[in-house]
C-alpha cells in the first residue's frame, strides 16, 4: 500500500523512520508533500522516499494519507485537497485540535482518523490516542495500529472527547516533564552541584521514578509514602511543594491545555 505524507516536520518524519524500518511499507511506496526544499532532499537522500513540492502528488494513489502540518496551515492546506483523496484513500491526522468534523467537512471525505501522539515519538517512547470514523475499514485501522506500535504505545479511544484531553496530558506533557527537570537540575546548581553532575541526576531520578511505577503497578502515592519518612528531608520538600501549590497548578496547567484544544477545534 502507497503512503502520503502532508507535511514533513519531524513527527512526519518519525512515522516516516518507524513505517520504513518496521517493513509496514518500503521507501518507494511513501510519498511526502513538502514545501521546503531542503527538507524534501533531506527526506529523499535519508529514507529513499519521493518527496514532492506539490501535496496533491503526493496523494496520488495513495491508501493511506498522513496529514500531518501545523494547525495554523490547516485553512490553506484543505480547501487545496478537498475532493482529492479517493475513496479508499483513509486519512490519518495528527494536527493537533482538529477535529473529526474539520477534516471530514474541509477534505469531503468521510474516511477520516484523528491521532495525538507526542514527541516521544521520535525515539520510539511515544504515547499516541486515536479515534477513527465508521467509514475507515478495518484493514485501515489495524495499519494504523500497527504504524502507531513502531512509534511507542498506543490507545484507541470511542469518544473524540479523549482526543483533546489526551492533548492536553500526553501531548503536551512532555513540556512539562522538561520543565520539572530544568527546575531540578537548576535546583542542583543552585545547591553548589556541577550541572553535568545535576543533570545526570535529575534524569536518571525521573526516568527510574517512571519506569518503577509503570513496572511494578503501584499507586504513585505509596511509592511517594515509601520515600517520606517521618520528619524527614522528603517530607519536608513536599510540605514545600504543598505551600507553592504544586498539585493545583499542574491541575490548572493540564485544564489549560484541554480548554485551548477545544478552542484550537473550532
Amino acid at each position: 500500500m502507497q503512503i502520503a505524507f502532508i507535511g514533513g516536520g519531524v513527527m512526519a518524519e518519525a512515522i516516516i523512520g518507524g513505517i520504513i524500518e518496521s517493513k509496514i511499507a518500503n521507501a518507494q511506496d511513501v510519498h511526502v508533500g513538502e514545501p521546503v526544499e531542503a527538507r524534501r532532499a533531506h527526506l529523499e537522500n535519508t529514507y529513499g522516499l519521493t518527496a514532492h513540492a506539490n501535496n496533491r502528488d503526493a496523494l496520488e494513489d495513495a491508501g493511506l494519507s498522513v496529514l500531518a502540518v501545523k494547525p495554523q496551515s490547516l485553512p490553506y492546506v484543505l480547501p487545496d485537497l478537498k475532493g482529492k483523496l479517493s475513496k479508499d484513500n483513509a486519512l490519518l491526522s495528527i494536527v493537533a485540535g482538529a477535529t473529526m468534523k474539520t477534516l471530514t467537512d474541509g477534505l469531503d471525505h468521510k474516511a477520516v482518523i484523528r491521532v495525538m501522539p507526542n514527541t516521544p515519538a521520535q525515539i520510539g517512547a511515544g504515547m499516541s490516542v486515536w479515534t477513527a470514523a465508521p467509514e475507515v475499514s478495518e484493514d485501515k485501522r489495524a495499519t494504523t495500529k500497527q504504524i502507531l506500535g513502531t512509534l511507542g504505545e498506543e490507545l484507541y479511544a470511542d469518544d473524540e472527547k479523549l482526543i483533546d484531553m489526551a492533548t492536553a496530558l500526553s501531548a503536551s506533557g512532555p513540556a512539562y516533564v522538561f520543565l520539572f527537570i530544568e527546575a531540578l537540575i537548576d535546583a542542583g546548581v543552585y545547591l553548589g552541584m556541577a550541572r553535568d553532575v545535576a543533570r545526570q541526576l535529575a534524569l536518571q531520578t525521573v526516568l527510574g521514578s517512571a519506569q518503577l511505577v509503570k513496572e511494578t503497578g503501584s499507586h504513585p502515592a505509596v511509592l511517594k509514602d515509601m520515600v517520606t519518612s517521618p520528619g524527614g528531608t522528603t517530607i519536608e520538600a513536599v510540605r514545600a511543594f504543598e505551600d507553592g501549590g504544586f498539585r493545583a497548578t499542574i491541575f490548572s496547567a493540564v485544564n489549560a491545555a484541554y480548554e485551548k484544544s477545544k478552542a484550537l477545534g473550532g
